[in-house]
């Protein structure tokens, strides 16, 4: 009983602090280029180019060092990993706010995303203490907790910013981290023997990556990660755009494109705890597959709708569907990676993440150009039912995961 009311507790408090995490972090995104026109003093031209280096930075140093913190999670525990991420990440986006030239701010995102990790830490955590049977209500929750957060941080933000000013909106981002450092601090418990672990013998990231892509399902479920991320930002500069191209007019763009950009994440978040909580009955291979194909579904419409409520309603559905996706493919990864190295594999999967919102960011940016939104939704949603058949072959492929047996 002691056991099951610690991962019951760990499970509540890291909730909390996914929450407070993403919206910490997405509240600066609403006013980024503003902050740097005004408060920085970049003007014409440069302002685009600085406002895409400094949004991409964070993305940038994240993708590269996630497989080092998981690599030191597995040999020092995944609880100091988590506070030296959230610690870290307080301080810094503090500095931020002292910021004084474009060059300060991008030096600060990228050291923001080097040291960064509190999710994944979070999500391997949980998944080493959760009983098997309740893993997928556990990851359906973890991921409600970081898209409520990542949903209401632009809206907060965007209303403080106009309240308080930009510099002080850094100052309370860096309190809401240091509050989630705090609850991880005190009420997070780890079974971690660092002992056993100092026994393993230790290899480089490059190393463990070739050694985790010999389980034939590991480099599929990353891929999953990589493009429902790319799916998802690749068409998100173009939205406002698209909305006034149905809406046909551009009174209350701003308001639907808000509407149009958050109603995804609306559904998202109310379907992930019902669809874990699913998968522990059916088995998250299932929920995945079937939530790959409803997404990528519901993504291909958007290039053929014609008014607003219609992309509303089919983006709502899509959400639906995304919300299985990242919880089942975390309780896969937890299920299917040997033991001892949960952290560097969840440590990957966030790599993959980091990959997926930089070069949608970039690559949509590129094809618009050439193809428009539309053609955007037609391809993301093409990646996402090839992807559904290579999960499909690679997961039974091999001994089942030890979830199932």
């Amino acid at each position: 009983m002691k056991n099951w009311e610690t991962w019951k507790v760990n499970l509540i408090v890291l909730w909390f602090g996914q929450f407070l995490v993403n919206a910490g972090m997405t509240m600066i995104t609403p006013f980024l280029t503003l902050y740097l026109a005004k408060d920085l003093g970049v003007q014409g031209d440069a302002l685009g180019l600085w406002a895409g280096l400094i949004f991409a930075a964070n993305f940038m140093t994240s993708f590269l060092f996630q497989p080092l913190w998981g690599k030191l999670a597995d040999k020092y525990g995944r609880k100091i990993m988590l506070l030296r991420s959230s610690f870290g990440m307080a301080l810094v986006i503090v500095l931020m706010g002292f910021a004084q030239t474009p060059l300060q701010l991008l030096l600060l995102r990228l050291l923001n995303g080097t040291i960064s990790g509190f999710n994944p830490a979070s999500i391997a955590l949980v998944s080493g203490n959760t009983p098997k049977a309740r893993m997928g209500f556990a990851m359906g929750l973890m991921q409600s907790g970081s898209v409520a957060g990542t949903i209401l941080g632009p809206l907060i933000g965007g209303a403080m910013a106009d309240w308080i000013g930009y510099r002080p909106i850094f100052y309370i981002v860096g309190a809401l981290l240091f509050a989630a450092s705090l609850l991880a601090l005190f009420f997070v418990k780890e079974k971690f023997d660092r002992e056993e672990a100092a026994h393993v013998p230790q290899i480089s990231v490059l190393e463990g990556f070739k050694e985790l892509a010999k389980v034939p399902q590991l480099p599929a479920l990353f891929g999953v990660t990589f493009l429902l991320q790319f799916a998802m930002i690749a068409p998100m500069t173009l939205l406002p755009l698209y909305v006034e191209k149905l809406h046909g007019t551009a009174v209350d763009i701003a308001f639907w494109a808000g509407v149009v950009s958050a109603v995804t994440g609306v559904s998202n978040m109310l379907a992930s705890p019902v669809l874990g909580k699913l998968s522990d009955k059916v088995g998250a291979h299932r929920i995945l597959t079937y939530a790959l194909i409803g997404a990528a579904l519901f993504i291909i419409p958007q290039a053929f709708v014609t008014t607003v409520w219609q992309l509303i309603i089919v983006r709502f559905l899509m959400g639906v569907f995304m919300g299985g996706l990242l919880p089942s493919v975390n309780a896969l990864i937890r299920s299917y990676t040997p033991d001892g190295k949960e952290s560097r594999a969840f440590g990957f999967n966030s790599s993959m993440l980091a990959l997926g919102n930089m070069l949608g960011a970039v690559i949509g940016g590129f094809l618009s150009g050439f193809i428009g939104i539309e053609g955007l939704f037609l391809i993301s949603g093409g990646f996402l039912l090839v992807n559904t058949v290579w999960v499909r072959l690679k997961l039974y492929k091999g001994a089942a995961p030890r979830l199932f047996r």
